[in-house]
């Protein structure tokens, strides 16, 4: 028996994730803690409360939670209806955080500082495997430290937004202008309302955040707010999605929105646009690239994503892309550089494994600077990992995940007119490109470009 065999496995984060992982933990009767460094749950979920999310419940909710909220009586919200982030704290994670299999093991306001392995830095090999995890964390200002035999990371990356610079640094002169950019979905058409109605407003971004911050801004443009969007691509088309073919309809339904109000005039588009300066003038702040300024505004909303905090991370052995700061065997997955087509195929904790042994990064974290991510992704990343951390190799290996399509392919293939992914399917051939054909030639479920004809699937470890 390891040293720290008796101790909990350590929950980063109660979001949705984290709370699942709660749920999967407590269902196989393994101890946890978890850490959550807001005053209540999901306390990041709440912070875009006002937004209405455009998956429906069905994908929201995690089927063991479920079932733990239905020994205590619970009613769930009807599967097909749509969510703020608010009514999914309110209707779903708030009740079972206080799951008396859950509350009792919940810390509030407790924030992370470190996560190592007891007496070794990251030099140290030997002992490495049984030394338990060490983790600090802040509470009121003091520092606490508990022991685990385990750690799973659902720490999410909502609070380290992306800067408005194009670099991946700030701006110049970002900082200084702090007082009127907001970064992230402000709350446009409630509590921020005065903040945007009858001003000038930029936005940066091209997801569905700035979709989002845009739609509601539209709202307000009878009341004199003028809207300018500003994007690195040459050409707003490629950024609406996937329209009627999105199976998840209220997502394409935004993407057609925001093309209407471009086509109409409501918002007026700047393309080309990698932003290097923010100046303060007497007419307002202006954004500037490479010498190249737009019209002075009042208020800049940057939606340009988000990354992941690694600094608590530092002194265990992770393997991380380069360049998507996810883990390494998950980045081509995932991969906005290669393709976003479909969807990413089926992955557990084979993919989020480290070299650190029984930690885990799972949850929008776990995808690092990509920027897709859906919730039921994170439920099935957290049922395998725990199924793994109690000994069920076959039940870490057994990934069963499908995800509705978004009805569009981007990557270098796709922007060449090429089809994603290597081109288009041989004729008479069932898969959506030439390298799920091949995928599924060699007996795979598919490269994760489109729809895998099995409903439950099985991911082939190497």
């Amino acid at each position: 028996m390891r040293t720290s065999d008796s101790l909990p496995v350590a929950v980063i984060g109660a979001g949705p994730i984290g709370l699942a992982a709660a749920a999967h933990l407590s269902a196989g009767g393994q101890p946890f803690i978890v850490l959550e460094a807001g005053d209540g749950v999901a306390a990041s979920v709440r912070s875009w409360g006002h937004v209405r999310v455009f998956s429906p419940w069905r994908y929201n909710v995690d089927e063991v939670a479920v079932s733990l909220l239905a020994e205590q009586g619970w009613t769930a919200p009807a599967l097909d209806g749509f969510p703020t982030g608010n009514e999914f704290i309110d209707l779903y994670l708030a009740p079972l955080a206080e799951h008396p299999a859950i509350a009792p093991s919940l810390r509030f306001g407790s924030t992370v500082q470190s996560i190592s392995r007891v007496g070794l830095d990251k030099l140290k090999s030997e002992g490495r495997e049984t030394a338990p995890f060490e983790i600090t964390f802040l509470v009121n200002g003091n520092l606490q430290r508990i022991l685990a035999r385990a750690v799973i990371d659902a720490s999410g990356t909502y609070r380290s937004p992306n800067p408005l610079g194009s670099g991946g640094v700030p701006a110049r002169g970002e900082a200084e202008a702090s007082d009127r950019v907001f970064y992230g979905i402000p709350d446009i058409l409630g509590g921020h309302r005065p903040r945007y109605s009858g001003k000038r407003v930029l936005v940066i971004g091209s997801g569905h955040s700035a979709f989002n911050a845009l739609q509601d801004l539209s709202e307000l443009a009878g009341a004199g707010t003028v809207i300018t969007w500003a994007i690195r691509g040459q050409a707003p088309d490629g950024q609406y999605g996937g329209g009627p073919a999105d199976q998840l309809p209220r997502r394409g339904e935004l993407g057609l929105s925001i093309r209407q109000l471009v086509n109409g005039g409501t918002i007026q588009v700047e393309t080309g646009f990698h932003a290097d300066e923010v100046t303060e003038t007497a007419a307002g702040l202006v954004v500037s690239a490479a010498g190249r300024s737009l019209p002075a505004v009042d208020e800049v909303i940057v939606a340009t994503g988000f990354r992941p905090d690694l600094a608590m991370t530092r002194e265990l052995r992770l393997q991380l892309d380069e360049v998507v700061e996810s883990p390494l065997a998950l980045a081509p997955l995932i991969d906005p550089n290669l393709h976003s087509c479909g969807t990413v195929p089926p992955h557990g904790a084979a993919q989020l494994r480290h070299p650190e042994p029984d930690f885990y990064t799972v949850g929008m974290k776990s995808y690092g600077r990509a920027p897709t991510f859906l919730m039921l992704t994170g439920y099935e990343q957290v049922r395998s990992v725990v199924a793994a951390l109690s000994g069920d190799l076959a039940g870490s290996l057994d990934v069963r995940l499908v995800l509705p399509e978004t009805g569009v392919c981007n990557g270098p293939a796709a922007d060449e007119g090429e089809g994603c992914c290597g081109g288009p399917a041989p004729t008479g051939v069932e898969a959506c490109c030439a390298l799920d054909a091949e995928a599924k030639a060699e007996g795979e479920p598919g490269c994760g470009c489109g729809p895998q004809t099995p409903e439950r699937q099985l991911i082939t470890i190497e």
